[in-house]
């Protein structure tokens, strides 16, 4: 019989760790990312700063709304500093021109990108299998920029396999894995794979099917699921068990990484 486990495990100070590391080593007194208005990731980054010693910046997408949502609001009281940027310009934040403005405006500081995912965060989230007391077959995680599934494909061993299940549409996930993997590695390892029939319609949808699901299995299990990334993948989970997509007998880790 399949057997599904479930870890509790965030994801966002594996993924900063090693980042912090290289902001304390470069001389940094502060960090800048990028996020969304309700982002998990700029969360993390505000109290990792607050706790480290190090001043925050959170560039925003989008304008700025008042009163701030909560995510924002605790953002703000773990010191960070908002700045807002339109869709447009936001898209080109990689650009060495809004690189260039961001140093304009802030002076130096360490840039952690969207999401945490960079070869930093991809060394953090491969120590997560290590960590593992219980025998496993198949390890699963919900995707929204690849690094915490690079990392946990790359801590496996041998015969295990991860597969990501991806909370945004449009199937460029894959590709993101296995950038950040050759970025960190020099190579993309084939024990993994995305799974993107389970995002039901991109980033932040949460249709009546999908929260009832979250509510039933939140209810059985004792705790709130995350609608946003983990209730998709452990939607998928149990849809790819009882169609029998895993082998019998199967031990499958659930990572839980928010809610």
């Amino acid at each position: 019989m399949t057997e599904l486990i479930l870890r509790f495990d965030s994801n966002k100070p594996r993924k900063l760790k090693y980042n912090l590391a290289a902001a304390r080593a470069a001389g940094a007194s502060a960090l800048l990312t990028f996020g969304g208005a309700y982002s998990n990731h700029i969360r993390a980054v505000a109290a990792a700063g607050r706790a480290e010693g190090f001043a925050t910046i959170g560039v925003i997408r989008g304008e700025e709304h008042l009163p701030l949502n909560e995510s924002l609001a605790f953002a703000v009281g773990q010191g960070m500093q908002l700045a807002y940027m339109d869709r447009q310009r936001y898209r080109a934040k990689d650009s060495a021109e809004v690189r260039q403005f961001l140093q304009r405006t802030f002076g130096e500081f360490f840039l952690i990108p969207e999401g945490g995912s960079n070869p930093a965060a991809v060394r953090g989230c491969a120590e997560l299998p290590g960590e593992i007391a219980e025998p496993f077959d198949v390890i699963c995680c919900p995707v929204g920029t690849g690094g915490t599934l690079a990392g946990i494909a790359a801590g496996l061993g041998r015969g295990q396999r991860a597969i990501g299940f991806a909370a945004l549409k449009g199937g460029f996930l894959t590709g993101e894995v296995a950038d950040l993997q050759r970025q960190t590695y020099g190579k993309v390892f084939d024990n993994w794979h995305v799974e993107d029939d389970y995002h039901f319609g991109g980033y932040a949808k949460v249709p009546a099917e999908l929260d009832a699901f979250a509510e039933r299995f939140g209810a059985e299990h004792g705790f709130e699921v995350d609608r946003i990334y983990v209730a998709k993948m452990l939607y998928g989970i149990t849809e790819m068990i009882a169609a029998g997509k895993f082998a019998a007998g199967a031990r499958i880790i659930a990572v839980v990484t928010t809610g």
